[in-house]
């Protein structure tokens, strides 16, 4: 797509002018406010970034992110031209924000944006793919019995519909006993000649297992060096909890589809989220909600739709969002590339690793989560002995340890750290696991 044509195309369509811009967007720009570098430079800096309850210990910050100054200032810059003169800002800056949102998550992840859809949600990402994806009914789904609601219930609503059918395998027993190779096994095991898709989640938020996906991706290719191109698996993920913590690119992970929400570990807008498929895979999706903004698409002839609007675009389910957190994404790819990802994958497995060890020495303690970093990310899983684990979770609140437990039907409780957390949160936390004993 030639994106200066685009831009210039829909700015003639909104009947808006690009050279001169209202007072209330002059006034915006002038108090605009931008992240000093220095501002990120050590950990308390970045710690400092966030306005979490200094009061608290937030060890279960990847639930629904704490948006950092970056992504507030930009939510607060949008929204006050919003609130100034809705028209002129949406029709001034639509095309403009969109497409730097989607450039910058292209570079973060390592691929072209063209094949990035905008979505709010990992769930509404989860829909848009499996709903559309082209199944025929002598083909199946394969996926895994750890895999999150959302995924299972997307997966069933397309295959009533297609004829196709969905089978649920275990890649583990025990989340803590779990290796790569045997999951890799495991899966390489399950795989029949009816099998077209593979819908797997990255990191496991009932276990914290985090599944070798670059390495189910090489021996999936190997399996369909043997088949014919209308009946090659396409791997499928859900990234959610593996997106701004591990530094592999999409092309190093191997994935046809990747699906994630940005307002978990990215640290993004709430609401906010994104799909993205490989050339192969795009050829098996089709959009199921029209995209925005109407006026743009419908005056397009065929010819134009093919050469000026990306898949991306046409997957991005339309209507009016909250543009202001939509564009808001923008910062919070930048603010993971200004720390730089591998001190953010670094920093984030210490800390959790530093948990890990911690309970795994206590003995009124059951691990749920792998010691290896290569099969584990941002989550610990763990029981306590004689406590259920809402019980666990309500007793560290009393010394004002926010935690988690997991929302499935076998529940344990859950402490996971990230960026803005500390040593000292870590000690006082596992300081207070300890008295649970």
């Amino acid at each position: 797509m030639n994106r200066r044509d685009f831009m210039s195309h829909s700015g003639l369509l909104f009947g808006a002018s690009m050279l001169s811009l209202p007072h209330a967007l002059s006034m915006i720009a002038r108090t605009k406010t931008t992240t000093d570098a220095s501002a990120l430079n050590n950990w308390a800096a970045v710690r400092g970034q966030f306005a979490l309850d200094p009061q608290l210990i937030h060890m279960a910050g990847f639930y629904l992110a704490s948006h950092p100054a970056p992504v507030r200032e930009a939510i607060e810059r949008h929204r006050n031209g919003f609130d100034a003169n809705p028209l002129e800002y949406h029709h001034d800056n639509a095309m403009k924000f969109e497409l730097a949102a989607l450039d910058t998550a292209g570079r973060y992840l390592g691929v072209d944006p063209a094949g990035i859809a905008m979505t709010d949600s990992t769930t509404m990402g989860l829909g848009l793919i499996y709903n559309s994806i082209e199944l025929k009914p002598d083909q199946e789904v394969l996926t895994t019995t750890h895999d999150h609601y959302a995924t299972w219930r997307s997966l069933e609503l397309r295959t009533e519909r297609s004829g196709a059918t969905v089978r649920r395998i275990s890649l583990y027993e025990r989340g803590e006993y779990a290796t790569a190779d045997a999951m890799v096994d495991k899966l390489v095991t399950a795989i029949t000649p009816r099998t077209r898709l593979i819908a797997v989640t990255w990191v496991h938020s009932g276990t914290g297992v985090k599944l070798p996906i670059a390495a189910m991706s090489r021996a999936i290719a190997q399996i369909n060096r043997n088949r014919n191109a209308d009946n090659q698996i396409l791997l499928s993920v859900d990234g959610v909890h593996g997106l701004g913590i591990e530094q592999e690119t999409l092309s190093e992970l191997g994935c046809d589809i990747f699906i994630a929400g940005t307002h978990k570990w990215m640290f993004g807008p709430r609401g906010t989220g994104l799909v993205y498929a490989t050339p192969r895979a795009r050829q098996l999706l089709q959009p199921t909600i029209p995209p925005f903004p109407p006026v743009v698409f419908s005056s397009m002839s065929q010819e134009e739709r093919v050469s000026r609007v990306t898949w991306g675009m046409e997957m991005s389910p339309g209507g009016f969002h909250s543009f202001e957190h939509r564009w808001a994404v923008t910062e919070a790819f930048t603010m993971h590339e200004e720390i730089g990802k591998a001190a953010v994958t670094s920093r984030t497995h210490a800390l959790n690793r530093q948990i890990k060890e911690a309970l795994a020495k206590m003995p009124h303690i059951t691990m749920h989560t792998p010691m290896s970093d290569d099969v584990s990310a941002g989550m610990v899983c763990f029981e306590v002995k004689g406590m259920s684990p809402a019980e666990v979770v309500a007793r560290l609140r009393e010394r004002s340890i926010v935690a988690s437990t997991t929302p499935y039907a076998v529940t344990y409780a859950r402490l996971s750290a990230a960026i803005f957390n500390t040593e000292q949160d870590i000690e006082r936390s596992i300081s207070a696991v300890h008295a649970l004993g």
